[in-house]
């Protein structure tokens, strides 16, 4: 089983701790991820860390696809590739409607089609097989719009792509997990129990048959958002990963548009998930953290002292070994944590 490192995106202040992504270089770790909301963006972390590591990969979890062309997203990836001798991997996603139209102040769409049609042409751009061309409900290359000039034509990559470029995508909801399972080279669930793999394995199987080629778990990776707390006080340890869970559970999307919700209420915690996002959307932040079960923070995360992390490894390790998950991606921990996690795992 690998491991990772996710890092967050910005609050009001943005910096990255460079002593501990060399650690984990050091330590085996075997990827680095940045993201991006409204704040910090993805693609800036990713360069800078490339920058600075030899071996770790960095890859970008999401890059918003409706900020960025598929050809903007494409160049992006092909060039951070070049200058890293094959280091980066391709992170995209739709986001939601309230950053997307709120943010970047573009149609929110469809986005199984975006994401469809962005594979595609990124595909194309990468093959360099012919100039590329593409008609799709988001995309149009060459573009011919009532506000065209009429002068676009179909271009083909100067640059070569170095080597083959990993897209992996996110993905929460069955039909996302199909799309991903269908084109994609992986995915990273933001939470998801090692021992619910069950939810995942009819979306990917159905997915798997749509693909182009020989697909499997065997070369299609996931690679699940594990929260990491490491200290004595259980209790104290789980707070922060509530905090991540109601944010999610009850705050990213309106009722009956929010993935995570229902995602929530498949592990098994419907009536949990019903009342954080109520409180969550009326105000009441503290009382819907307050509310998140215990049970479903530690089928998530590693929370606790080093032996009950040790202990809650054994269930992901399982996971690996029956071919369920690849990679582990640390989120939140301390440098300790991480040499905890790497002494107990690799």
């Amino acid at each position: 089983m690998r491991l990772g490192i996710f890092l967050g995106y910005s609050g009001a202040k943005y910096s990255i701790d460079m002593g501990m992504i060399l650690e984990a270089e050091r330590l085996g770790y075997d990827s680095v991820w940045s993201s991006e909301a409204y704040g910090s963006d993805a693609v800036t972390p990713a360069a800078w860390i490339l920058a600075q590591t030899t071996t770790i990969n960095v890859g970008t979890g999401i890059m918003q696809m409706p900020a960025r062309t598929p050809a903007c997203a494409a160049m992006t990836a092909m060039t951070l590739q070049a200058l890293s001798g094959g280091r980066f991997i391709l992170g995209i996603g739709p986001s939601g409607p309230q950053v997307i139209e709120g943010w970047h102040g573009e149609a929110y769409g469809k986005p199984l089609t975006r994401t469809r049609e962005y594979i595609s042409i990124i595909r194309k751009i990468l093959a360099r097989e012919a100039p590329v061309e593409h008609e799709g409900h988001h995309y149009q290359l060459p573009y011919h719009g009532p506000d065209a000039t009429g002068l676009g034509k179909p271009l083909k990559s100067i640059l070569h792509a170095q080597s083959h470029l990993k897209i992996f995508t996110a993905a929460v909801a069955p039909a996302g997990i199909r799309l991903s399972a269908e084109l994609a080279d992986g995915t990273f669930p933001i939470f998801m129990s090692p021992e619910r793999f069950d939810l995942m394995a009819d979306d990917l199987a159905a997915g798997f048959a749509n693909a182009d080629g020989p697909k499997s778990l065997e070369n299609f990776e996931i690679a699940p958002i594990v929260p990491v707390v490491m200290g004595d006080d259980v209790d104290r340890c789980r707070m922060p990963v509530k905090s991540f869970l109601a944010l999610y559970i009850g705050g990213m999307g309106a009722p009956g548009k929010n993935f995570y919700n229902d995602y929530a209420k498949r592990l098994g915690y419907e009536e949990a998930a019903i009342k954080i996002q109520q409180l969550y959307l009326t105000g009441k932040k503290a009382e819907a953290e307050a509310i998140v079960p215990d049970e479903l923070v530690d089928s998530v995360a590693l929370v606790g002292p080093r032996e009950r992390i040790a202990d809650r490894l054994g269930a992901w390790k399982d996971a690996s070994r029956e071919g369920k998950i690849d990679s582990l991606l640390l989120s939140g921990a301390s440098p300790d944590a991480l040499r905890v996690v790497a002494e107990e795992t690799l």
